[in-house]
């Protein structure tokens, strides 16, 4: 339920559960997490992680959550692969983001979307708590102030919104998504992988190695 689609040396994966709203499951993420280590071991200088349909993902797949899927490592693991890939990373939001999903946007480096797409994290209302990382993650981009308007306030708030607070880096239509992604990506693509990766490392620090 992962597609993975070579452009050069940019790869893009695809969460492939449209009919589901991209909802996780278990084996989704483990799937998420060999492509992202594949990605690494091939060389790639550029990941995009997108979704299929009108919504990134709704989050945690709810029949699982149910039985242990909000405490499994699994998160943890991919949000942690992301934080680490060895090249630029671009969340290209072709909607909704919402719930655990979070977390795999916020690992990123960078992150685009459609005009249309919301984002939520009810962990409050639902009673979870969130995965360990995003927290941290959430505040180093947004502030404080506004991380719990998300996650104990429980507020859903605008692509524009999202842009304003810095939660997202860019507004872009729909139908130039990923060229959208490509394109951010132009330099990087055109650079040494050793460079790429030297760069990345130091623009890391302060978002993706805060822990609460």
């Amino acid at each position: 339920m992962i597609k993975v689609e070579d452009h050069g040396a940019c790869r893009i994966l695809r969460l492939a559960r449209p009919e589901k709203a991209n909802a996780l499951t278990a084996a989704m993420l483990q799937d998420l997490s060999h492509s992202i280590a594949s990605a690494a071991a091939a060389g790639a200088k550029v990941l995009v992680l997108t979704g299929e349909g009108r919504v990134f993902s709704a989050g945690a797949d709810l029949e699982e959550m149910a039985t242990g899927l909000g405490t499994n490592p699994i998160w943890e693991e991919v949000t942690q692969a992301l934080a680490s890939f060895p090249g630029l990373t671009i969340a290209a939001l072709n909607g909704t983001l919402a719930g655990g999903a979070t977390g795999l946007a916020l690992a990123c480096d960078i992150r685009i979307s459609v005009p249309g797409a919301q984002f939520f994290y009810p962990v409050m209302r639902l009673g979870y708590l969130p995965q360990p990382s995003d927290p941290a993650r959430l505040t180093a981009l947004v502030g404080p102030g506004r991380a719990r308007m998300i996650l104990l306030a429980g507020q859903r708030i605008t692509a524009d919104e999202a842009l304003t607070w810095g939660l997202i880096d860019r507004i872009v239509p729909p139908d130039s998504l990923i060229d959208s992604a490509i394109a951010l990506a132009a330099d990087a693509l055109a650079a040494d992988q050793g460079h790429v990766a030297a760069l990345v490392r130091l623009t890391r620090g302060t978002i993706h190695d805060q822990q609460l």
